[in-house]
């Protein structure tokens, strides 16, 4: 049994296993605007992204626009199954979605042959999710987009980690992807066979105001080394 990780750009991952395929935190086509207006914040893909995959879940992190896009979530089919935290409730019932199931942090549940289990992400404000996501045979991924840990998920193999792997600030308010910051922990978490770098790329130009204050921090020497041993890579077939 394998998975197979592809990358969308953004916060967006296409995880097809033997039988399931996941559409993770889609933005396929559109611009990305956060409020109050384009002039605050404004991304705009290069090129649309087309899925030729039949979707089985669409799995969403948060409620917000990068995540839980609506110009991209609009083109797809309104009676896949939908995972979500409560954020992102209301913005599916108002496409139409029929099938939301809203999962809050240490909740599991079962859908196409997959475990998912909700753990404690990001709070911005609201504490939105991460997820740990295995099928029967113990393959999986661990996912939280903006570099969050949940101190109460226990120790375990996992086989791949989908997280940032820089931190993200701004002045006077700091890091807000704090993906640098958690590579360690994640690391002595689930020892995984693979980091996958997710958050901050994808082919896309962005401008705003907020744009300009938005400064990256790498991870440190000392965290490289941990890494020797993995592959940090943004696809890959387990």
């Amino acid at each position: 049994m394998t998975f197979e990780a592809k990358y969308l750009g953004s916060n967006g991952w296409l995880i097809k296993f033997d039988k399931t395929n996941l559409l993770i935190d889609p933005w396929l086509t559109g611009d990305l605007i956060f409020p109050p207006g384009e002039w605050f914040f404004k991304g705009s893909l290069t090129n649309e992204i087309f899925i030729e995959e039949d979707i089985n879940i669409i799995l969403l992190t948060q409620g917000l626009p990068d995540h839980c896009h609506v110009p991209s979530l609009k083109k797809l089919k309104k009676n896949i199954n939908i995972i979500c935290p409560n954020s992102a409730k209301s913005i599916l019932e108002k496409l139409g979605f029929t099938s939301i199931k809203v999962l809050t942090p240490t909740e599991k549940m079962n859908q196409n042959g997959l475990e998912i289990e909700a753990t404690a992400g990001a709070p911005v404000p609201q504490i939105e999710n991460g997820y740990i996501v295995k099928d029967d045979n113990g393959k999986g991924f661990y996912i939280e987009p903006h570099g969050y840990l949940d101190e109460n998920v226990k120790s375990q193999e996992i086989d791949a980690v989908i997280t940032p792997i820089i931190n993200i600030e701004l002045p006077l308010v700091g890091p807000f992807v704090k993906g640098a910051d958690v590579l360690p922990k994640l690391i002595n978490t689930f020892n995984p066979k693979y980091i996958l770098s997710s958050t901050a790329g994808g082919d896309a130009k962005y401008t705003g105001l907020l744009n300009k204050f938005i400064s990256v921090q790498e991870y440190a020497n000392e965290v490289k080394c941990n890494l020797v041993n993995l592959r940090t890579l943004d696809s890959v077939k387990i």
